[in-house]
């Protein structure tokens, strides 16, 4: 079975565009013609479209691009301003001239993944077939679908070889599924806050998002689009549930402790009376002004679907024979992908003989210190990538 997807028109970048100069659409691509991509649900997905963005300039050798992977609620809009929030780039801190994504020595590329609902075909997308947006018949991606469709998207720039593919929590999971899957077209990699398989325990709490979603009344059996409406309250709610495990319980007390919001006493009733429901309510409510409620269930379900292990017998034979260069990045206070699946990961990297660096960053900001901008992960991330860079003979011209 062949899921199309037709697209009224496309635009595709100049390669060097840069986030400043790009429409605010971004870029985008159709891809899977004439050949359709093959899902890990045996399905395949053909005339689809990706969106993109690039920052800095391809050298003449197109040696020195690295693709950024992001995680679960980012987008391509990596660094700049965001079109949508008017915010600056989720990961706007380390990509850019001087930073450790250096833009004037790499060409950077960040691509929304598959499913996604900022560009690139998802759920909310419509179906040809129908004429309707796919909601739930659209099919059920996993992280190999996702790279499989960023590889198209690298063969269209023309590029051979990535000089890196670095990402954070699901976008490490891109990072590891992309040196195992094609460890030729990468030549370091860098999973940061990551795991080389989802836990029992994250499962359970994107099924608590999930049941949120599906919970609220104007879900309507997925159908909300065509139906002209959004489970708003359900998505807010996931999004609540998932925040408190992208922060640590020091950063939470630091932050908010037991603070009352803008009130001298409580009110012995349930508006928001401390400070921290007043931010989690926060970033329900500025959530689902920009993602998609369908997406959030089947990225979070291809996460779920994670396990190089289960996939490839051992995380060391995913690995066997590699030649890729690997810098692993975990937290101290990050309980959502703790140091221990960090190590288990090197321990099977050093199994199957990689060439592999390991950090441990000492902070107490929880899974979301990939995000900020903390002196010893940019000394580290900044480290490695000159010395890969040095070790591959890498200029910007």
């Amino acid at each position: 079975m062949s899921i199309p997807h037709s697209q009224d028109s496309s635009e595709t970048a100049e390669i060097g565009d840069t986030a400043t100069e790009a429409p605010q659409t971004g870029h985008k691509v159709v891809l899977g013609v004439p050949a359709p991509m093959k899902l890990d649900s045996g399905l395949d997905l053909a005339g689809f479209t990706l969106a993109y963005q690039t920052y800095g300039k391809l050298n003449a050798a197109r040696s020195n691009a690295i693709l950024v992977c992001h995680a679960l609620t980012g987008d391509q809009f990596a660094a700049g301003r965001h079109p949508v929030t008017g915010k600056r780039g989720w990961w706007d801190n380390a990509i850019g001239p001087g930073k450790p994504l250096d833009t004037d020595k790499y060409f950077i590329i960040c691509s929304n993944i598959l499913g996604g609902c900022m560009g690139t075909i998802g759920p909310k997308d419509t179906n040809p077939a129908t004429g309707k947006p796919y909601s739930l018949a659209f099919p059920v991606i996993t992280i190999g679908d996702m790279v499989n469709a960023q590889k198209l998207l690298i063969d269209h720039l023309g590029i051979d070889q990535l000089f890196c593919v670095i990402g954070g929590s699901m976008g490490g999971m891109q990072v590891l599924d992309w040196a195992s899957r094609y460890p030729d077209r990468l030549f370091a990699a860098v999973p940061i806050a990551t795991a080389a398989r989802c836990s029992a325990q994250n499962i359970a709490f994107h099924e608590v998002g999930r049941q949120a979603i599906m919970a609220d009344p104007e879900w309507r059996g997925g159908d909300y689009l065509a139906q002209n409406t959004r489970p708003e309250r359900g998505l807010a709610v996931a999004r609540m549930s998932a925040h408190i495990t992208y922060l640590s319980e020091t950063a939470l007390h630091r932050k908010f402790g037991r603070a009352l919001q803008d009130r001298k006493a409580i009110t012995y009733g349930f508006d928001a009376d401390f400070q921290v429901e007043s931010y989690l309510r926060h970033q329900g409510i500025t959530f689902v002004d920009r993602f998609d409620a369908n997406s959030y269930l089947y990225i979070t379900r291809a996460i779920d679907y994670f396990d190089m292990a289960s996939e490839h017998g051992s995380v060391a034979e995913a690995f066997k024979g590699t030649k890729v260069r690997f810098c692993v990045l975990s937290f101290s206070s990050d309980w959502m992908f703790p140091t221990y699946e960090s190590r288990a990961l090197v321990h099977g990297l050093n199994a199957a003989a990689a060439n592999v660096s390991f950090v441990e960053i000492q902070t107490d900001q929880g899974h979301d210190s990939f995000l900020l901008d903390i002196p010893d992960y940019h000394r580290t991330l900044t480290g490695f990538l000159n010395g890969a860079a040095a070790h591959r003979g890498l200029t910007a011209k």
